[in-house]
């Protein structure tokens, strides 16, 4: 029933993002005008970024474009939705729908933003299918905290101010996690050097997740 459930409003997510584009389109244009200022503030013309820089803008870029995707996810759910949902729904199969829906919407955010930074900043990456598992698990991590984080925001009035409060000391954790597992693959060292960070990023994924289906519904509730 539960999986019945998500498979559902998982497509509902995805039929509400088809019809209004202008949120991802949004994303996308911010993405793109961000690399470009990075690309002409930096004169790449002159001289490449070094690796460590040119590994922390990316991820930077990434924290603020996940964050400005994952924000509407309770934004633009009216009261009354909601309460159509109660009535439809379980907690649990709404809380893991959305996080299964902006992992997705991430994964894609950022292979696209990979691509446009490499153009415009070239792509000192060694080891491309260890920088790609960071993506992933990256985007699933990102996706899930701050899913959680938006639907504990959205039950105040000023929930862009305490998402953006509640949100950096939560993710600052996986952020440097993920940098050091990209730095990793920009080195081209060896992969089991990095199983650690791997199996950190993982667990740490597993736990939010784990944390989202247990405690939604008694926020859901209220």
């Amino acid at each position: 029933m539960l999986f019945k459930e998500i498979r559902y409003l998982l497509y509902k997510e995805l039929v509400l993002e088809w019809r209004e584009r202008y949120a991802l389109n949004g994303i996308l244009l911010y993405v793109v005008s961000t690399v470009m200022v990075c690309y002409l503030s930096f004169s790449v013309k002159q001289s490449a970024l070094n690796p460590p820089t040119w590994n922390a803008l990316f991820w930077i870029i990434m924290l603020f474009s996940a964050t400005n995707a994952v924000a509407k996810s309770f934004q633009q759910e009216r009261r009354g939705r909601l309460l159509y949902y109660y009535t439809l729904a379980s907690p649990e199969a709404i809380i893991l729908s959305k996080i299964i829906y902006n992992t997705l919407l991430l994964s894609l955010l950022s292979g696209i933003t990979l691509v446009v930074y490499s153009v415009l900043l070239d792509n000192p990456v060694q080891d491309l299918r260890l920088f790609s598992v960071g993506l992933l698990l990256g985007s699933a991590g990102l996706a899930g905290t701050l899913t959680l984080v938006a639907g504990i925001a959205s039950k105040v009035e000023n929930n862009a101010t305490l998402m953006a409060v509640l949100s950096f000391p939560i993710v600052l954790p996986l952020l440097l996690m993920l940098i050091k597992l990209s730095r990793n693959a920009l080195d081209g060292l060896d992969n089991t050097i990095s199983y650690d960070e791997i199996g950190v990023l993982f667990s740490l994924n597993v736990m939010v997740i784990t944390l989202s289906y247990l405690l939604f519904p008694y926020l859901w509730r209220s």
